[in-house]
């Protein structure tokens, strides 16, 4: 599981929860590959231009695959979205406690 945290530019909102959300641009390409589970796209209650995506996989196997059969296309997304927030924070990734 990996987890981004982003702050949203007011006018873009909409272009952001387009590209970001369940059926968006982002879970379009990750679902070209193998060990795609799902995007969740959460929303903070109290600050409402902040956000936290989660995106599963499988495995970490399954995300390195994906990163290397599709970077130019990941590039050209991440281009394409990069005025959409004022931050973009990697929180991390996750895997199931033992």
């Amino acid at each position: 599981m990996i987890v981004w945290e982003y702050r949203v530019r007011p006018e873009e909102t909409t272009a952001f929860l387009r590209a970001y959300g369940p059926e968006g641009s982002w879970a379009q390409l990750f679902r070209r590959a193998s060990g795609f589970v799902g995007t969740e796209l959460w929303q903070d209650e109290r600050d409402k231009l902040r956000y936290v995506t989660v995106d599963r996989w499988t495995s970490a196997a399954a995300y390195e695959d994906f990163q290397w059969h599709h970077q130019d296309a990941y590039e050209a997304l991440d281009r394409t979205c990069a005025g959409f927030f004022e931050v973009e924070r990697r929180i991390g990734v996750f895997q199931v406690g033992s």
